[in-house]
């Protein structure tokens, strides 16, 4: 019986839409055994894209403006084709595995693909996430779950968050971190600081 691994990864998935365009999407993938767990939302455009195709690609990056971007409309990085697959990874990509998806269970609300790594590059060393990209990236999460959650649990981590930011943040993870704090008003939730 296969192993699941409960450590989740936050990656940035790369499908292709029904006109080959590029999609990539933050989510957070889990291991099962030698193969890679993928449960998007639906609807979702990563669902309807692995639905339908089944290559994907999971891009490990550091730039934390990729994660805030997917959520505030600001999708537009550049990417490379993939070589073993039909597909593209993110030009900034420190390391990228291409996938092929082998096993698909349309479950609610988030449905199970299954892919096997048939490809993986390093193009630059991983050198970790400081405080402040950490911070981004559970912002991300706070910010793709805002029907969800109640307005003071969001303020709350928010105002734990914005400690890191302040503390150990660069330019990109400040450009990233007001993305996300303006979305997050636009969603009519007011951030209010101590």
């Amino acid at each position: 019986m296969a192993q699941l691994n409960h450590k989740i990864d936050e990656v940035i998935v790369t499908t292709l839409s029904e006109q080959g365009e590029a999609h990539s999407a933050p989510m957070g993938i889990s291991y099962i055994d030698e193969q890679v767990l993928i449960q998007p939302f639906k609807p979702s455009s990563t669902y309807d894209n692995l639905k339908r195709h089944r290559h994907c690609t999971i891009n490990y990056i550091d730039d934390v403006r990729v994660f805030a971007g997917a959520l505030t409309g600001r999708r537009s990085w550049p990417t490379l084709p993939c070589e073993k697959i039909e597909g593209e990874y993110l030009e900034q990509a420190l390391a990228h595995a291409e996938l092929d998806i082998i096993l698909f269970e349309d479950k609610d609300p988030r449905a199970r693909f299954t892919g096997r790594i048939i490809h993986e590059v390093t193009h630059a060393p991983f050198r970790g996430f400081n405080r402040a990209q950490n911070a981004v990236i559970e912002a991300a999460v706070l910010t793709s779950r805002l029907n969800m959650l109640p307005k003071a649990k969001v303020q709350q981590e928010i105002n734990y968050l914005r400690i890191a930011i302040e503390k150990t943040a660069g330019e990109r993870e400040r450009e990233a971190w007001g993305w996300l704090m303006d979305k997050i008003e636009d969603q009519g939730i007011e951030l209010t600081y101590d």
